[in-house]
């Protein structure tokens, strides 16, 4: 039998609610304030049907740039062959979600900006603000409670027959 690829194929674990997430919606869902350009998360909810979108939005993350009554505009990326295309859809608020990915930086520019302040303050300069790659390891030595290393080497490869 061939497989149906409709619009919501594939999709058994993708919509899925998560554990003891099963039930009505939050009344907080439907009253969270979006405006435009704020960054979301679109995430669909496989309880409700209406304004789902399509599995592939499913997890990314968009700028709103439309809001009407029930539904927010969010421009997403998505990638064709070789070329990125800003997507614009209409997802129903249920499957939208104010994303977290620029929390760090914001907590990270207000840290900055208090450290500038503070050497501002005591007249030295601060160099410490920006990110640095993972460093190297620092070397170290080590010791074995034997007198002789034993060197191991593989072993030469004999057919069976």
């Amino acid at each position: 039998m061939p497989h149906c690829k409709g619009q919501r194929g594939k999709t058994r674990a993708l919509f899925k609610r998560p554990f003891r997430g099963h039930g009505p919606v939050h009344m907080s869902t439907y009253l969270t304030t979006f405006r435009l350009g704020d960054i979301v998360d679109v995430k669909g909810n496989g309880s409700i049907h209406k304004g789902l979108p399509h599995k592939f939005y499913h997890g990314r993350t968009g700028t709103i740039w439309n809001v009407t009554r029930r539904s927010v505009g969010v421009e997403v990326n998505k990638q064709v062959r070789n070329r990125i295309i800003k997507k614009r859809i209409h997802v129903r608020v249920e499957h939208v979600q104010k994303s977290r990915s620029r929390e760090d930086f914001l907590n990270r520019v207000v840290k900055n900006a208090a450290i500038q302040a503070q050497g501002k303050k005591d007249g030295k300069r601060v160099s410490s603000t920006k990110r640095i790659p993972a460093q190297p390891k620092p070397a170290e030595w080590v010791r074995t409670n034997k007198t002789t290393i034993e060197t191991l080497y593989p072993l030469r490869f004999e057919e069976l027959a």
